[in-house]
C-alpha cells in the first residue's frame, strides 16, 4: 500500500487543528481516534489526487483524513494527520472517528435533477465491468488501510468500524447512505459486516506473516 501525504494546509479544518480552536481538537490530537468511518465520495471521480488538490483550499469547509484511489491498487492520499479532528460526517463522530473516503468509478454517471428517473444519489452504469473493477480496487485498499489503522490505534475492527450510513442510524453522523448505496448500485454483495470481517482477517494475516518472518529470523 502506498500512502501519499498531501496535507490540505489551506483548508479551514486543517487550520482549526493547527490553531487548536477548542477542546475537541486538543482531545483528538492527544488521544487519537476511537473509531473509523468509511465513506464513498458520491461522484464519478476515481482519482484521490484530484480530491487532495481540490480540497486544499479555504473554500472547502469539509475534510476527511484520506482518499482511497479507485484507479490504482493500494494508492491512498492522506490529506490530514491521523490525529487531527476532521469535518467528515456532520455529527459527533467528528470528535471520535477517522473519516476515510473511497473514490468512485468514472464508469458511472450520477443523474441530475430533472432527468427521467432522477432521485438523490442515483447513478447509471456506463461500463459495468470497469465500474465494478474500480469499486473492488478501492474496497480492497480500504480493507488494508483500515487494518493498518486498527493496529495503530488498538481498535477492534468488529466493533470500532462503521459506515457513514451506520453512523446516521447510530445518531452520530448526518443522513447519508454511503458507501452501501454505491455497492448496491453496482450489484456488489459487499456489506459493512463483510468489510469488518475482511479487516479482521487482514490484521490476522499480517500478524501471521510477521510471526513467520520472526520464526525464520530466529532460525538464521
Amino acid at each position: 500500500m502506498n500512502i501519499i501525504e498531501q496535507f490540505i494546509v489551506k483548508n479551514k479544518c486543517y487550520i482549526a487543528n493547527v490553531e487548536v480552536q477548542d477542546y475537541r481538537y486538543r482531545y483528538f490530537q492527544q488521544h487519537g481516534p476511537s473509531g473509523l468511518m468509511l465513506h464513498s465520495v458520491g461522484c464519478a471521480q476515481p482519482s484521490a489526487k484530484v480530491f487532495a488538490t481540490r480540497w486544499n483550499s479555504p473554500a472547502y469547509e469539509v475534510a476527511v483524513h484520506a482518499f482511497i484511489d479507485a484507479n490504482h491498487d493500494g494508492e491512498v492520499y492522506q490529506i490530514m494527520p491521523w490525529n487531527f479532528r476532521a469535518w467528515h460526517c456532520g455529527g459527533s463522530a467528528n470528535d471520535s472517528h477517522l473519516g476515510i473516503e473511497m473514490c468512485e468509478s468514472s464508469h458511472i454517471r450520477y443523474l441530475k435533477a430533472g432527468e427521467p428517473g432522477y432521485s438523490a444519489g442515483k447513478f447509471v452504469i456506463l461500463d459495468k465491468t470497469k465500474a465494478v473493477e474500480d469499486a473492488m480496487r478501492a474496497y480492497h485498499t480500504a480493507v488494508k488501510l483500515f487494518a493498518k489503522l486498527c493496529k495503530k490505534y488498538k481498535l477492534d475492527p468488529l466493533e470500532d468500524i462503521c459506515s457513514h450510513r451506520e453512523g446516521w442510524y447510530m445518531g452520530i453522523a448526518s443522513g447519508h447512505q454511503d458507501p452501501e448505496w454505491y455497492w448496491r448500485g453496482l450489484d456488489l454483495n459487499y456489506t459493512m459486516d463483510g468489510f469488518r470481517a475482511a479487516v479482521k482477517s487482514e490484521m490476522e494475516d499480517v500478524l501471521s506473516d510477521m510471526t513467520e518472518a520472526r520464526f525464520y529470523e530466529i532460525l538464521e
